[in-house]
Parts: C-alpha cells; structure tokens; sequence
C-alpha cells in the first residue's frame, strides 16, 4: 500500500517493561484518512500501542508516519509533525477555563516568540487573537463555545471528553489518537460521538485511531479493526469479520476458539 497523507506502520513493534512483554511483534498499517479501530480486553496493550506511537516509551521494531520513523523522538516533536491524542484518564487543566484548556495546545503554532510576548508587540496580540478565534471555531464544533468561560472542571464527563478531543485538534493533526472517547457515554451521546468522528475524519482530511471498548462505537464507525490480547494481535479485518471472529470471541467472552469451531462445524 502506498505511504499517503497520514499514513502509519508498525512493524515487529515490541515492549517489554522488566519481565512484562507488553507488545510483541505488533504489525499494521493505518491508511491515510481512514478511521481504525485498535480493540482487545483489559490489559491487552492497547494504550502501550499508543504511548509507544506518541513517544512516551521507547521500542523495538519500527513506526513510521508518513514513511518517517518516530523511533527516539520526544512526544512534542511527534505532535510537531502532525500526531495528537487524548487520554484513558481525562487531563485537563483544572484550574483553567475550557477556553484556556483549548489555547494551551496552540503553543506549537504561534507564531510570536517569547521576545514579542515580552515586549507585547502587535504581532503578539496578533497571534492570540488569531489563537482564540481558531479555539472558539473548535469549541463551537464541539457545542462547547457557550461554555468557554465556565472551569473545566465543571463541564459534565462527556463535555470534558469533547473538550480532550477539541485540544487535541488544535494541535492540527494528520493522526488523531482517540484512547475510550466514549467511556461514561450513554447510547445519545456515543451515537453522536460517532457521527463526530466521521465529520472531523472528512472535514479535516484525519486518519483516527480508536482505542474503545464500546462495542456500538468501534463497529459503527470503524472501517478496519486490529485485536490485540496479551500484548499480541489475534485478528485484523473488517467490523463484520471481527465481530464473529473466534479469537475475538474467546478474548472477551472466554469462549474456546476451538470449541466454537467444531460447534459450527457439527452445525
């Protein structure tokens, strides 16, 4: 497949933490602009994918984005070129208004040095007006733009998970990680998280990846699935095959693979 806008690869990516083999020999490719789902059980490696993606740890094997490999580089030169992500554990800035959670990612795009900010030239209150502008489009996106003023802290569970994603795409990413977008959601709320997705994956021309375990979310809206369990993958394909896959089903419902086949098969 050919390397295109936003494209990611792993190849033989492994991690082991002490005795712990976390990933093992890991391989898929992300196509440019599509939207993929990364799923497994509880303890599956799935946030280990995407630390390891984001720089957080180092690793064995190869990533590469756009056919540049991320091996040795820092988180925020990663997000420079074009991968942003949000969090298992909500983080936001607490003290900070909605607003100001927004703003604080912009810091890579600025275009005023610290000098102009010092000196408070017209080209840095240029920038923030032209920062502010760019958060509040995103907060409207979001439906948060009423609440801009109001403490993070605040907003509901779900408004804070739209805050995280609206950070993130003020970074202007090629790559979105979404790590359990939908976690505390109720069925509105996810089936709204999924028409989300696809608008910001067309509208910005994104590929996302979705760490979820909200089955109605990753089978709605995702067109290619990679399972991992035990830090190894046990299948990869399209929702429809995933879903009656018998590694898949034996991962999280304890069914036997082996079982469940001749079962089919006396049927």
């Amino acid at each position: 497949m050919s390397v295109g806008k936003g494209t990611l690869r792993l190849t033989g990516v492994s991690k082991r933490f002490g005795g712990l083999k976390a990933v093992s020999n890991v391989s898929f490719e992300v196509p440019a602009q599509s939207i993929f789902g990364l799923i497994g059980p509880n303890g599956a490696g799935k946030t280990t994918v995407f630390n390891l993606v984001t720089g957080v740890y180092d690793f064995e094997g190869s990533i590469e984005f756009d056919g540049v490999s991320l091996a040795r580089r820092k988180p925020a030169e990663i997000a420079r070129i074009g991968i942003a992500r949000t969090f298992q554990n909500i983080r936001l800035f607490q003290s900070m208004t909605v607003l100001e959670n927004v703003l604080v990612a912009c810091e890579n795009t600025r275009k005023a040095h610290l000098g102009a900010a010092i000196l408070r030239t017209p080209t840095f209150f240029s920038d923030e007006v032209t920062m502010e502008e760019e958060a509040l489009k995103l907060l409207a996106i979001f439906k948060l733009d009423g609440l801009a003023n109001e403490q993070s802290t605040s907003l509901s569970y779900g408004n804070q998970r739209r805050l995280e994603i609206a950070r993130a795409m003020m970074l202007k990413p090629k790559l979105l990680l979404l790590d359990e977008p939908a976690a505390g959601m109720n069925y509105g709320e996810a089936e709204g998280l999924k028409e989300q997705i696809r608008w910001l994956r067309d509208e910005f021309k994104l590929t996302v990846i979705l760490v979820e375990h909200n089955m109605q979310v990753v089978m709605g809206v995702c067109e290619d699935i990679h399972v991992l369990d035990h830090g190894e993958t046990i299948a990869h394909g399209v929702p429809s095959e995933i879903k009656k896959h018998p590694k898949v089903l034996a991962a999280y419902l304890g069914e036997d693979p082996d079982e469940s086949n001749a079962g089919e098969a006396a049927g």
